[in-house]
């Protein structure tokens, strides 16, 4: 039975979470199909079946958040400026995290953070209503760097035609774009937040070559693929011009090196808990939930800012057999917010539930046939996770063990 993306062709789910072993590093996300031999997967421990995230989430409770404090208050008074200049950088669309981020550093730290925003794709109307609110009540100064329509249209189609990643040119912008603005600036610190160790990656913090790897900075583009396409073939083969592709890449190794500009993962100095980020949110900056329920998931104040977030998930889900319950609920449970037997139910009820509000307009904003997405979406179902029965794909496998083969 035929696997792809480099998966482990056997399933298997942590016993403290819902996540299987089948979920990809961010790191894996961004390998050409041709790397993937090189792919990082959820480890799962043999002898106890947890996973890798949950065991970080363990090792969480016994750090000692008052001498990372300190770490971070170091860091801070090292790089600060006194003459009213930016002294850090804080990327983000207008999210709860990113509005955590840039508030407690504002007005705990007395950092004077500069806001950048690679904005979401398609906007969503209340995505939009909390950038604004983020930077008009959170009171921030802030940076818009939005990419050539037409080019981040046309990645994006060939990006769900060649990977069905609907959000790789968002997330590649999103990460890629703060290092090179920290340069301009002549600003040292760039601060994103959740530590990646939280989804079981590995620790990036403190750890140049993971962060290297992390596509913050690159030594040569002539590796480089954007929308499983090398550069060079998209400017022979698709008649991109090498300046409308330059904003999605990563900044120069030698130039990173050069400016000695640091990335750093807040929630590695601060304890990070996704709720409690969202209720702070809340209070300081006028941030909102959506108003209903995210298709796909259970919660509402999750990835929220673009209409193309929920097809992002329901293409994980066609990939890895992992939707956005899946990722919802075990970051719950790691948080105790919710038991393992109420995630499992809930995977049940929502996950892969087809996210249908948005579609059309996406698909018609992509120029995509709506009946070419599918066929492209049963293109990349892997065997050894789908089978189809009387006529419908069904899961293998699942968390609740009622897949065909289970």
């Amino acid at each position: 039975m035929k696997t792809k993306y480099n998966l482990p062709k056997k399933v298997i789910f942590c016993k403290k979470c819902v996540m299987s072993n089948q979920r990809p590093s961010s790191i894996s996300e961004f390998l050409h199909k041709r790397d993937r031999k090189n792919a990082q997967y959820m480890k799962i421990n043999n002898e106890d079946g947890i996973c890798d995230a949950c065991k970080q989430n363990e090792i969480k409770d016994q750090i000692d958040w008052k001498d990372r404090e300190e770490k971070l208050i170091k860091l801070l008074e090292k790089n600060r400026k006194k003459n009213g200049e930016y002294d850090c950088i804080v990327p983000g669309s207008g999210g709860k995290d990113s509005a955590y981020q840039a508030h407690i550093l504002k007005y705990k730290y007395k950092m004077n953070p500069l806001v950048i925003t690679w904005p979401p794709i398609m906007y969503t109307d209340y995505g939009l209503k909390n950038y604004n609110n983020w930077i008009n009540v959170g009171g921030f100064d802030a940076l818009v760097v939005k990419p050539n329509g037409n080019t981040m249209r046309q990645l994006t189609r060939l990006s769900i035609t060649n990977l069905l990643h609907p959000f790789q040119t968002f997330i590649l912008g999103q990460k890629n774009i703060a290092p090179k603005i920290a340069s301009k600036f002549g600003i040292k610190l760039v601060f994103y937040g959740e530590n990646e160790a939280e989804y079981g990656n590995p620790i990036a913090e403190n750890n140049i070559s993971l962060r290297k790897k992390s596509y913050f900075a690159a030594k040569n583009y002539k590796n480089i693929y954007l929308a499983g396409i090398k550069i060079s073939e998209l400017i022979k083969k698709y008649n991109f011009e090498k300046r409308d592709l330059q904003i999605f890449l990563p900044i120069n190794d030698n130039e990173l090196k050069k400016t000695k500009i640091e990335v750093h993962y807040l929630g590695y100095y601060l304890k990070w808990t996704p709720q409690e980020a969202f209720y702070y949110a809340v209070k300081n900056t006028g941030f909102a939930p959506r108003p209903f329920r995210t298709q796909g998931t259970f919660s509402k104040y999750n990835s929220i800012d673009d209409k193309i977030d929920d097809l992002h998930y329901y293409t994980t889900f066609i990939k890895f057999g992992i939707g956005r319950t899946t990722y919802d609920a075990s970051q719950e449970i790691r948080n105790k917010h919710l038991t393992r037997d109420e995630g499992k139910n809930l995977v049940k009820k929502y996950d892969g539930e087809f996210p249908d509000k948005y579609f059309s307009e996406v698909m018609e904003y992509l120029n995509i046939k709506e009946n070419k997405f599918f066929n492209i979406c049963d293109h990349f179902r892997p065997e050894h996770l789908w089978k189809k029965k009387v006529g419908t794909w069904k899961l293998r496998h699942t968390v609740n063990q009622d897949g065909v083969d289970d």
